[in-house]
């Protein structure tokens, strides 16, 4: 299987130390992976209005956000891509510093990148089906062809060219989407006035730091003339893309060995043919590899869409053309259950922080003891009386109560009779 030098580092199922926390307007309560540039998480961002959306936010690592080349040079590729709007193309929405750290935000798309996806696959030990890789492939090279041909509002080209077409960029949703990432990044990591193959001499060990971050595992997808230190087009972006193509294919990574034994088998473009796989027609796909990954850029494809025509035409002769709701159900059956348990139940953990009452603590109210009741009204104190088993009050009160109903109940009666024998005797004095 196929699998980079230095991994990306998932997390394992846990809590996850120092999560979830705020940054900025985001919260962030995942983290998703940690490569050379940027510590990725998962987060929440709430609009204005209560919405929520759940987005990726590449927190840049200390070393680099403090370098100003990079920062400049990060920001005008960023604000280009920000321009792209493509179904599989990863979209930038933010781009700022917060707390001293520069961090992008972006779609989140739920699923893996393809450097993870290969690392389950090798787990399970079964390859990436092949009408499942071709898939892959031809939905990069539909990225690959929108942002090659991308123009501005008046109509001038952008210039677009990726630099770093590899599986860490290379994202799939268990909706069965394949996006395109980080666009112009490997531009900032790679200046194009330093030779990436031998970087500049320097005592900083900032500096050096930085500069091993920018060819760190991206030697294995260069183009001959990326590794070499010379100027790059859109066709070093179709030849990465073969690489994928015969990695996906193979089973197994094109280069093999230290960074620097990389670094020199990528300058001289050293392709071996595609291992037998028991492909249909198999020497149909040869023949796209060996254009795609030829030495000489004007013998390669010129175009990506010319790639994709080609790779189309393979995949419906071979019977290999599967869709996006095949790879879908590929991912999901597969793949979906445990980590999107895993990421709702900790999104779940960071909403409920979320929601919790904030603790004051710039002006506490002072603490004060609950007043006390007020006093109740004292009740009429009974007669003394000499009698040694006088009642209690309550016994008083209780016993009185009875008698006096009974005489204002008797009242009435007795004035009625009283009123009758007075009318009686008038009666017979008259006769």
């Amino acid at each position: 299987m196929v699998a980079e030098p230095q991994p990306l580092q998932t997390e394992v199922p846990g809590t996850l130390p120092g999560l979830p926390r705020a940054f900025g307007k985001y919260l962030l309560f995942d983290r998703i992976g940690r490569g050379g540039m940027a510590e990725i998480f998962l987060a929440r961002m709430t609009t204005d209005l209560g919405g929520v959306r759940r987005v990726v936010v590449k927190e840049i690592l200390p070393e680099l956000s403090s370098d100003p080349g990079f920062t400049r040079l990060l920001v005008t590729e960023a604000k280009l891509a920000a321009r792209l709007s493509h179904r599989n193309i990863v979209k930038v929405i933010d781009l700022g510093r917060e707390s001293g750290r520069l961090f992008i935000a972006m779609d989140y798309v739920e699923g893996y990148d393809l450097n993870q996806l290969l690392r389950q696959l090798s787990r399970r030990r079964f390859p990436l089906p092949a009408q499942f890789a071709l898939f892959v492939v031809r939905e990069v090279l539909a990225a690959l062809d929108y942002a090659h041909r991308a123009s501005d509002g008046s109509g001038a080209p952008l210039a677009v060219v990726h630099r770093d077409v590899s599986p860490s960029n290379v994202l799939v949703s268990f909706e069965g989407e394949v996006s395109l990432c980080d666009f112009g990044i490997a531009r900032a990591l790679s200046p194009e006035h330093e030779n990436p193959a031998l970087g500049s001499q320097t005592t900083d060990p900032d500096e050096s730091r930085i500069q091993r971050v920018r060819v760190a595992g991206k030697s294995a997808y260069m183009a001959p003339e990326h590794a070499r230190g010379e100027e790059v087009d859109t066709r070093s972006d179709l030849f990465a893309a073969g690489i994928l193509l015969w990695e996906l294919c193979a089973g197994r990574r094109l280069y093999k060995g230290t960074e620097q034994e990389m670094m020199d088998m990528a300058q001289r473009g050293l392709v071996q043919p595609l291992p037998e796989r028991g492909l249909p027609a198999q020497e149909k796909l040869q023949a796209v590899l060996d254009r795609a990954l030829s030495v000489d850029p004007a013998l390669r494809y010129q175009s990506a869409a010319k790639m994709l025509e080609d790779l189309d035409n393979y995949a419906i002769s071979t019977q290999l053309m599967a869709s996006q709701l095949r790879f879908s159900s590929f991912l999901t059956e597969n793949f979906a259950d445990e980590i999107v348990a895993l990421r709702r139940a900790r999104e779940r953990a960071a909403e409920a922080a979320q929601l919790r009452p904030p603790v004051e603590v710039s002006e506490p109210e002072p603490v004060t003891a609950p007043s006390d009741p007020p006093p109740a009204r004292p009740s009429p104190r009974p007669q003394r009386t000499r009698r040694s088993d006088a009642p209690s009050p309550l016994t008083a009160a209780q016993e009185l109560a009875p008698a006096q109903t009974k005489a204002a109940s008797r009242g009435p009666i007795v004035g009625v009779l009283l009123a009758a024998a007075v009318a009686a005797l008038a009666w017979f004095a008259l006769r």
